[in-house]
């Protein structure tokens, strides 16, 4: 089992991935739907976004960058662009908070045996090699989240009799792009899901029932399918990581419960490096169960909400990383905003400087802490 590596970089001021789109970006993207631009102008539009959000964030000190999945419609709509076997059809998910209601997901419903027609990432770490002029990290949809919102009875079971067999056709997926951005010097990769705190939530576990999915025994699954993502990856040249939420759309979210019930296996079984865990409401529940994170492993503390333009006080910030670290170790922890800013493109409920004043005050805080 792999057991962590403290001796990587530590990226004590982390962030999830991505970021507020600029107006110019988002009309780009709209004019090509449209059909009033071609898209070598998006690509345009997207590199002058990209190399001003990097610039951003050298400026805040940000111990690690994104190019704020500038190119993406949404955080986990790459699988689908590039993987054959999706069809245009999602589940509904209820969302909670702002304008909460019924809508569609920005997954799509597995129908036929998946396969890789191009890189899932494309070109974007090369451009972030190019550009970044600091460690950058890629994130890609887990496999472990398709589970709940593209495996549909009647429609994905013509291909794969069970959702673990759907799931080992992902990882295999997965795990080629994990390869290529190793091979390219991507410093790291993280896979992004909230559908772990699914476990955690009973609303959310009696609807998939109604739906024909039984989660009760699949946390095991779920965890191997997303580790089989980093098998053979050299982890001292590559920091590997987790990110869980409870949903990020528009300031809303799905799910709630805290991490009890899958923190033993989830810290101890997942062959990854980090876990960035959202810890910013009462909906995420208390430290406790970082109790089971072992020795050699990092979890990086969302604590600053990308949800809510308010901004958080440093010294409380600070005495929630000490009420952590009764827990784990204090060199075991990590600080970031909770989840991305805009995990759809129409971002959450704040603007470009609500977003720069949290990432200065998550390296503040960080430097506050570990120096």
């Amino acid at each position: 089992m792999y057991d962590g590596d403290v001796s990587l970089p530590a990226y004590r001021a982390d962030q999830v991935g991505s970021l507020l789109r600029p107006p110019e970006l988002l009309k780009a993207r709209a004019d090509l739907a449209e059909g009033k631009v071609d898209r070598d102008y998006l690509r345009y539009e997207e590199d002058r976004a990209i190399l001003d959000i990097l610039a951003l964030q050298r400026q805040a000190g940000l111990d690690v960058v994104t190019d704020g999945e500038y190119r993406r419609g949404a955080w986990m709509t790459d699988m689908a662009e590039s993987v054959d076997g999706f069809e245009r059809q999602s589940m509904v998910m209820h969302w909670k908070g702002p304008r909460g209601g019924d809508e569609p997901s920005a997954s799509h419903v597995v129908g036929g045996k998946l396969s890789a027609r191009k890189r899932l990432t494309g070109d974007q770490a090369a451009f972030l090699e190019q550009h970044a002029q600091a460690p950058f990290k890629m994130t890609i949809p887990s496999p472990s989240g398709f589970m709940a919102s593209s495996y549909r009875l009647g429609t994905s079971d013509r291909a794969y009799a069970t959702p673990a067999d759907m799931l080992h056709d992902l990882a295999a997926i997965v795990r080629k792009e994990v390869e290529a951005l190793a091979a390219e010097g991507t410093p790291y990769v993280q896979l992004d899901t909230p559908q772990y705190s699914y476990f955690a939530d009973q609303r959310i576990l009696a609807d998939l029932r109604d739906k024909g999915l039984d989660l009760t025994d699949k946390l095991g699954l779920a965890i191997d399918s997303d580790s089989a993502c980093f098998e053979g990856i050299d982890h001292s040249r590559v920091t590997t990581a987790l990110h869980v939420c409870r949903g990020n759309s528009r300031s809303r979210w799905v799910a709630e419960g805290g991490y009890d019930v899958i923190a033993e296996q989830l810290f101890n079984n997942l062959r990854v490096d980090r876990f960035l865990l959202e810890y910013d409401s009462d909906r995420a529940g208390g430290f406790e169960p970082l109790r089971f994170v072992p020795a050699g492993k990092i979890v990086v503390l969302g604590l600053i909400t990308t949800k809510s333009p308010q901004l958080e006080d440093r010294d409380q910030l600070a005495k929630r990383i000490d009420a952590a670290a009764k827990f784990v170790s204090l060199e075991q922890l990590a600080l970031s905003p909770q989840c991305g800013f805009a995990s759809v493109a129409a971002g959450n409920l704040l603007d470009w400087d609500d977003q720069r004043r949290k990432l200065q005050l998550l390296v503040d805080t960080a430097r506050l802490v570990w120096g």
